[in-house]
């Protein structure tokens, strides 16, 4: 039987954003595999957590692609884009959360062109005048990743709906929680 290293991944990815300390033990069970299988494929978590994060940054990466982000108002081309990275929400959260990606030499590249190609779309829709200058293209970035996380972990939880996951996302970072006078 030949092993489906993207489904291992997926069920892995299940797995750690729902429990982040999962023993690869729990993960070869959650993938429907043996833990020597497991462990010939990916030799330790650390592996499989540098596996995860390059699936991370691909499904990341299409999501921009799919969003087309220069393309209409700031406003539409973020719906598209959080619409897009919905299904890997989850999987994204955990990645942030996991220190060893982001120290010493060893940091996927793959995060550089991610932040460069989101600071990007933020600096023009400032250009643009439809998103505040006082805020920086980097700020704004990382305040989308706490919000994608955010909610994932939300929805997850029962906390909050998830056909609501882009629009808490969208208003609350294009319009703060702040209420308007015409509420």
């Amino acid at each position: 039987m030949t092993l489906d290293r993207e489904q291992v991944l997926r069920s892995a990815a299940a797995l750690l954003t729902r429990k982040s300390t999962a023993t690869m033990d729990e993960v070869a069970k959650a993938a429907g595999i043996g833990r020597a299988t497991l462990h010939r494929h990916f030799a330790g978590r650390d592996a499989l957590v540098r596996a995860l994060e390059e699936l991370g940054i691909q499904e990341f990466e299409a999501a921009l692609d799919t969003a087309v982000l220069d393309e209409g108002t700031s406003q539409e081309a973020l719906r598209r884009f959080v619409a897009a990275i919905e299904p890997s929400a989850g999987l994204l959260s955990f990645l942030v959360t996991e220190n060893q990606l982001f120290e010493g030499d060893g940091q996927n590249d793959g995060w550089d062109r991610l932040d460069a190609r989101v600071a990007a779309f933020f600096r023009r829709g400032q250009e643009r005048g439809e998103i505040r200058i006082d805020l920086t293209p980097a700020w704004l970035t990382e305040a989308l990743y706490g919000l994608i996380s955010s909610a994932a972990w939300a929805v997850q939880a029962g906390r909050v709906a998830g056909q609501d996951f882009a629009y808490m996302i969208v208003e609350l970072l294009l319009g703060g929680a702040r209420r308007s006078v015409e509420q």
